[in-house]
């Protein structure tokens, strides 16, 4: 019995010997200091040591000085990554990272610096310092550009935001502001002359509407100076340029002409059916508009020709040019004659849209100079047998 309780003890004792190693492992503390490119600490970093052994991850960040720590950190192989937040780090969006980095049963300093990383690459390279400091100060300029570029873009949505609502004076200091930030980007001056333009037509007092009216002009002449700017400089051409750059002209030809500056008006809207042949139609269209209201008939009329050459199919241009040319018309005793092409031109308007809003003016039209109305617009035409 005594033997054999001597032998239970020894076992008992050996098991109790191997204990420690299976329930326990070395562990080491991890700290360090992350710095930008620019030699700023990245605060609200995160630090990610991967284990290459077991797999397993541990998880640090920074605070504002930069610095990370971490007890209990097993011992191993780690691959070590930097992110500058916790969404660059579920994106996997990561700043400089670390191979096989050994952490100890000790303290392990691990600092990311990447200024001096970027140095040290760039020595690599062969890199002259005059080449590296214009490099870095290459990308300080990208840096900034794309905060720049991300701050006005903001500001374009809120002010969009705000325009949708009716509440164009919100839009207008949004803008504003955006044109202080940065004076050389043409779709600011832009959209801050479509606010004042539309800010206008609400307007009760007549001196306030011009006044909008003339700032909308300004800025409009201030996008195109800037696109024209940008258009002959760029090494690599955009096809869509010249429509944008037509658009400004649009617009600034509808402002100048609500301004009572029929002139400017249509030397601008002259200028879009150059740049963009393809919404030629609109252009004139708008021009005939303008010319009408002017009272210039026969200029009117051969604006209206253009749109129609340009677009056969646009209706309106029929309709304005008919209203046009009836002005025009004398009475002969009692029955009232339209210069020839008169009828013509309702009729063509009747037989693109049947039942469009004018279709009951040109029908009058017609029937006040004797033109005969047809019924037949819109309707199939039998099959034929």
């Amino acid at each position: 019995m005594t033997k054999h309780f001597a032998v239970g003890v020894l076992v008992l004792f050996a098991v109790a010997l191997c204990v420690p190693p299976l329930f326990s492992q070395a562990s080491g503390t991890v700290k360090g200091v992350a710095k930008d490119f620019q030699g700023n600490p990245i605060a609200d970093g995160v630090v990610v040591y991967a284990n290459q052994d077991n797999g397993q991850k541990y998880t640090l960040k920074t605070n504002k000085k930069g610095e990370y720590f971490s007890l209990g950190v097993s011992s191993g192989t780690y691959n070590v990554t930097l992110y500058k937040n916790a969404d660059d780090a579920k994106a996997n969006k990561e700043m400089f990272h670390v191979n096989h980095f050994q952490v100890t049963a000790d303290e392990n300093t691990l600092d990311f610096d990447l200024k001096k990383e970027q140095e040290k690459a760039a020595q690599g390279q062969g890199l002259t310092p005059e080449q590296l400091k214009q490099r870095q100060e290459a990308e300080q300029k990208v840096a900034k550009e794309n905060m720049t570029i991300k701050q006005l873009n903001e500001k374009i949505v809120a002010a969009n935001t705000a325009a949708k609502a009716g509440d164009y004076d919100t839009a207008i200091n949004i803008l504003t502001e955006a044109t202080q930030m940065d004076a050389t980007r043409d779709v600011l001056w832009a959209q801050l002359a479509d606010a004042y333009r539309n800010s206008a037509l609400k307007q009760t007092d007549p001196a306030e509407r011009s006044k909008r009216l003339q700032e909308a002009v300004a800025d409009y002449q201030k996008a195109i100076d800037l696109k024209q700017k940008a258009m002959e400089t760029a090494t690599k051409k955009d096809p869509q340029d010249n429509e944008r750059l037509a658009a400004y002209y649009n617009n600034l030809g509808e402002a100048a002409g609500k301004s009572g500056k029929p002139d400017e008006a249509l030397k601008a809207y002259n200028q879009a059916a150059q740049l963009n042949p393809a919404g030629a139609a609109g252009y004139y269209y708008n021009e005939g508009a303008v010319l009408t209201n002017a009272g210039k008939v026969d200029d009117a009329i051969t604006a209206f020709d253009k749109c129609i050459a340009a677009d056969p199919t646009k209706a309106d241009a029929y309709y304005q040019k008919g209203v046009n040319m009836i002005g025009k018309a004398t009475l002969q005793g009692d029955k009232m004659v339209a210069p020839p092409g008169t009828a013509e031109a309702f009729q063509k308007y009747l037989e693109l849209q049947p039942n469009g809003p004018y279709a009951d003016v040109a029908k009058q039209m017609l029937t006040s100079i004797g033109g005969s109305v047809e019924t037949g617009f819109g309707k199939k035409k039998p099959a034929k047998k």
